[in-house]
């Protein structure tokens, strides 16, 4: 006979894992310089987005959801 449990999915799927690739990027490039000009407002912002932190560079608070 059946059995008296409801048939349910697969429950968690496994997901495959990708390897991400890296490649080496120019962060003096043209399309890089355009984007740090849009997102950085000084030099040390703009080094501590590129891997360059700087010693006593002010933490960043995020924001908080409710």
């Amino acid at each position: 006979g059946k059995s008296s449990k409801p048939k349910r999915g697969k429950g968690k799927s496994s997901k495959k894992k990708t390897k991400k690739v890296v490649k080496d990027v120019d962060i003096l490039s043209s399309a890089a310089m355009l984007n740090a000009h849009y997102i950085c407002h000084n030099v040390p912002a703009c080094l501590e987005l590129r891997g360059f932190p700087w010693p006593g560079s002010p933490k960043k608070k995020g924001k908080r959801r409710k």
